[in-house]
């Protein structure tokens, strides 16, 4: 093997490991940053609705929202 070859080998094994430690450190970071949320912001409640659940009213404004803007098309 070249010295040149030995060289670009070498200079991808460090790149490759570098780009590997930060996206280990990005991941471990991301791991704590939502545990620490979880703690400032605990889940809801029991007593409060669920997040995604909507009003009958809620569910006919948007349903005739849908409508008359599929008449429009």
């Amino acid at each position: 093997m070249t010295p040149l070859m030995a060289a670009g080998i070498q200079l991808m094994l460090v790149g490759m490991g570098t780009v590997f430690f930060f996206l280990t450190l990005l991941v471990a970071a991301t791991h704590l940053m939502s545990k620490i949320a979880l703690r400032i912001a605990p889940a809801a409640s029991a007593g409060s609705p669920a997040p995604g659940s909507l009003s009958d009213e809620e569910v006919a404004a948007v349903t005739a929202a849908i409508a008359r803007h599929r008449r429009r098309t």
